[in-house]
């Protein structure tokens, strides 16, 4: 199976991760997209972290209904600090007949050459690049390395939504009507257990 790898905080999933994700699930190169809920990155802040187990069960309740999209914890149980690239190599040893790839957005791509053991992923894994809201990505910039690899792929037909999960966190902590924001089985999650607010 050729799987595609999206990683996030998802802090709280919301429908602009659901519709990159479920249009590279139908990418002719792709048969399922896994959403790898990562504990938590170093570039964002741990204050406004939900738990693990939370933001895994939204995940998991956003997409109940897609046979094409999955949820993942593997890096739940990975030695900390944890590298994309030994996430890839875990995931390969663990399934060895499934091939990997990343799905990453324009603006993680421009500083892909900062990531521990790039050329490993490069090497083994392909890229599939959708782009970001900002006029920067209309010029990615990238070294010819990059720009002429075989393994990078820019996938231009993505929709993608101006929404982020910290935009979201800010309408639910002022009481705002997210409905639109979030899928249903989301929304009643969060409103359930009182997530997000002041």
């Amino acid at each position: 199976m050729r799987i595609g790898l999206f990683f996030g905080t998802f802090n709280p999933i919301h429908v602009g991760h659901l519709i990159i994700a479920n249009h590279m699930a139908q990418h002719p190169d792709i048969d399922q997209v896994w959403l790898v809920v990562t504990p938590h990155n170093p570039h964002k802040e741990k204050a406004t972290l939900l738990a693990d187990h939370l933001r895994l069960d939204m995940v998991r309740d956003a997409i109940y209904d897609s046979p094409q999209l999955k949820v993942s914890d593997i890096e739940f149980h990975l030695a900390k600090p944890n590298y994309t690239i030994s996430t890839l190599t875990h995931l390969q040893e663990k399934y060895p007949n499934d091939e990997f790839s990343l799905l990453i957005g324009a603006d993680n791509l421009r500083s892909f050459q900062k990531w521990y053991n790039w050329e490993q992923i490069l090497a083994h894994h392909k890229l599939y690049v959708y782009p970001r809201i900002t006029e920067a990505d209309a010029e990615l910039n990238l070294s010819d390395e990059l720009s002429k690899h075989p393994n990078i792929e820019l996938v231009n037909d993505v929709p993608i939504l101006g929404i982020s999960a910290s935009f979201v966190r800010a309408q639910l902590a002022a009481g705002k009507d997210c409905s639109f924001l979030l899928t249903e089985p989301v929304l009643r999650y969060i409103s359930e257990r009182r997530l997000y607010q002041k």
